[in-house]
């Protein structure tokens, strides 16, 4: 029903770019989201974005090595370190759902991944849109295919709390409903897990 769903402001909504992981794949004992594309740490591209899409606050959830991956943080962004980031993503997610608990007017959080350097501001500020639409649980789509960031409510950060291992926020899609946003122009959700993803970047 129309004018049933409150009135969202930018400034309700969070983002945590997770970054806590060693990214194995690649090799080394670099962290993954260190290495660089175009003169700069893939993370660094990532959170660039995130604080572009003018939402506040911004955290990085950093882990392996987390004082060198909180330095490539640009300003304006906030970090958490994740002790437990050997366990998996899920515990990134809830580092960040922790460190924006005690922000009373945060209603909702978009969590995007450090490895993803072209995701783009644009598909934040449209999961917004969707938020200030009634949206509790909704993701970027890039081709019709389910990509990266996601939105989560406030409504759900107990569940995702509930999380462990390697399981991230689409473990809840199999849950609730999930609204889809089409992000296909704002940039591309294509990650880097290898040294040849990063050639091929």
């Amino acid at each position: 029903m129309t004018g049933s769903v409150p009135e969202r402001r930018q400034a309700d909504v969070a983002i945590a770019v997770l970054a806590a992981g060693r990214g194995s794949r690649f090799g080394g004992d670099t962290p993954k989201c260190l290495h660089e594309w175009r003169g700069r740490p893939l993370v660094t591209w990532a959170l660039e974005a995130a604080v572009e899409s003018g939402l506040h606050p911004v955290y990085l959830v950093s882990g392996y090595r987390h004082h060198d991956v909180d330095q490539a943080a640009p300003a304006g962004v906030d970090t958490v370190h994740n002790h437990r980031w050997h366990e998996g993503i899920a515990h990134s997610l809830r580092a960040a759902l922790d460190a924006l608990d005690g922000y009373a007017s945060i209603g909702a959080v978009c969590v995007g991944l450090a490895d993803q350097p072209l995701v783009g501001a644009d598909a934040y500020r449209r999961l917004v849109a969707a938020y200030s639409e009634g949206a509790q649980l909704a993701v970027a789509t890039y081709g019709g295919e389910r990509g990266n960031p996601v939105l989560l409510a406030r409504s759900l950060w107990a569940e995702a709390h509930e999380l462990t291992g390697d399981v991230g926020a689409r473990a809840l899609m199999q849950r609730h409903p999930v609204t889809e946003v089409a992000c296909d122009d704002t940039g591309s959700p294509r990650d880097v897990d290898t040294p040849a993803d990063l050639e091929q970047l």
